[in-house]
């Protein structure tokens, strides 16, 4: 990259706010260890104007971007490319502002870079709540990546994935104009929805600088439940049962398996079996309701009044209680991550097909590869399974490792053929750039190229990854 570019980034952001040599390397790893790129600089901009003029400044000089805010991402989309040439990482961390709380149109506005779990805290200061709910990363993940990648989390199944909890964006395009859709209206039929193509784009159709999140009543009563059960049939058969019984007062509806808890009980501390005897499948359930009322005795009587696959269950409106449970949930990644690398997929099937695609999967998978430990957990409510494959013996994990490209096609054949997604919550990054085209038509193929091309016609924003 010549001198006058550093240089004049410097005078846009500051130079204190420019790295480059070493000062790079934190922000060209992904979180997982699994992609590691090439930045010639990262600027941490102050503002919206500042984005504007690094982006047009890089435009002119023919300099790719690549956007970023925690770095939590987990399919590479948020650093840049190994052969990436002169990329500039645009990290917004800094841009970190709740700009307003209009408590009585629920609504907040805020910066790209404010943290998740801070932008919860101030929805609950104005008694309000914020439900986008990512335990595992919400200290640490920021709304411009959140907004970035539809993230989904657990309670989608009431509220929705983020993209159903927006209703404006700022967006600085790949020529550094700033598009201001930042509105805050329930009905606006004035064209077509320009925010939408935003979300979920990872970062190759422009930067997100700001947004409208919508805000919801703050529940006042809760309710949750533990249940063993006999298999995914029957999870998903209780799920079908208490949205008759409860309907939307179902704000979580989770599934772990028995290689799951095995994890968690044995690397996370202070973690228990729930029941007395082990069962081979655990749901997780979260009542909610803006009254104060009692949901104890609504969830356990819908529960005593299903037969078949439910082994046992216990019910408890005390927070402690629920978060003991939960932990069990919350902690898989962090006990997998213990034991080694595994093949991660994350993937969406319709609710009804969910226990097919866990059988043949798990049918397909150990007759290939014996002696495979295949963690299931994930979310009964949208249909979405995160399902990691790896060997149980460490030495003959690196060979099953190697064979990755084998797992997923056998993984994504079966969800193609169910008629599901190979990325339900995640994005495709850089790790399904390739493997997409193996799903989508060559029409929706085309469609998404030819949007890339009429917002980013010289491929400088975040190239290598999506499409």
């Amino acid at each position: 990259m010549p001198i006058d570019l550093i240089n004049s980034l410097c005078a846009i952001a500051g130079a204190e706010n420019v790295l480059t040599g070493a000062d790079v390397t934190p922000y060209c790893n992904d979180k997982r260890g699994r992609y590691s790129g090439k930045a010639q600089a990262v600027v941490l901009p102050a503002d919206t104007q500042q984005v504007s003029a690094v982006v047009a400044l890089c435009a002119a000089n023919g300099v790719s971007i690549v956007p970023q805010g925690g770095n939590t991402s987990l399919c590479g989309a948020s650093v840049p490319l190994a052969e990436g040439g002169a990329q500039v990482v645009l990290n917004l961390s800094r841009m970190n502002r709740i700009r307003e709380v209009d408590a009585t149109n629920y609504t907040m506005t805020v910066e790209a870079g404010c943290i998740l779990a801070d932008v919860r805290d101030a929805a609950e200061k104005a008694n309000r709540l914020f439900p986008l709910g990512l335990s595992a990363t919400q200290h640490r993940c920021e709304i411009g990546g959140n907004l970035s990648t539809n993230a989904g989390g657990i309670n989608v199944l009431r509220y929705g994935v983020t993209r159903d909890l927006v209703m404006g964006l700022e967006v600085v395009m790949p020529d550094g104009r700033i598009w201001n859709g930042l509105r805050a209206l329930r009905k606006d039929n004035s064209g077509y929805d320009l925010k939408q193509l935003f979300i979920g784009a990872e970062g190759t159709l422009g930067v997100i600088t700001a947004a409208v999140l919508k805000l919801f009543p703050r529940p006042q009563a809760m309710a949750t439940a533990c249940v063993g059960l006999r298999d995914p049939a029957a999870a998903v058969a209780l799920f079908a049962h208490l949205r008759a019984a409860c309907g939307d007062r179902i704000s979580a509806f989770e599934f772990v398996g028995r290689s799951c808890l095995d994890l968690v009980l044995r690397h996370i501390t202070d973690t228990h079996e729930p029941f007395a005897k082990k069962h081979e499948w655990m749901v997780l359930i979260d009542l909610s309701d803006v009254l104060d009322v009692p949901l104890d005795k609504a969830l356990r009587a819908a529960l005593e009044n299903l037969s078949g696959g439910v082994e046992v269950f216990a019910v408890t409106s005390d927070k402690a209680i629920a978060e003991k449970w939960w932990k069990l949930r919350m902690a898989i990644s962090d006990a997998q991550k213990v034991e080694g690398i595994s093949i991660k997929h994350d993937i969406s099937v319709p609710v009804s097909r969910m226990a097919e695609f866990i059988a043949q999967a798990d049918e397909a998978l150990h007759g290939a590869f014996p002696g495979v430990r295949i963690v299931t957990f994930g979310h009964i409510g949208d249909g979405n399974v995160h399902y990691n494959a790896s060997m149980t013996d460490p030495v003959q994990n690196p060979a099953f490792i190697a064979q990755s490209e084998r797992v997923n096609r056998i993984v994504y054949d079966i969800v193609h053929t169910l008629g599901g997604s190979i990325s339900a919550e995640h994005g495709l990054g850089q790790l399904k750039r390739n493997e997409i085209r193996h799903y989508k038509s060559a029409l929706e193929m085309e469609l998404m190229r030819n949007i890339k091309q009429i917002f980013d016609p010289h491929g400088l924003m975040n190239p290598g990854k999506v499409v």
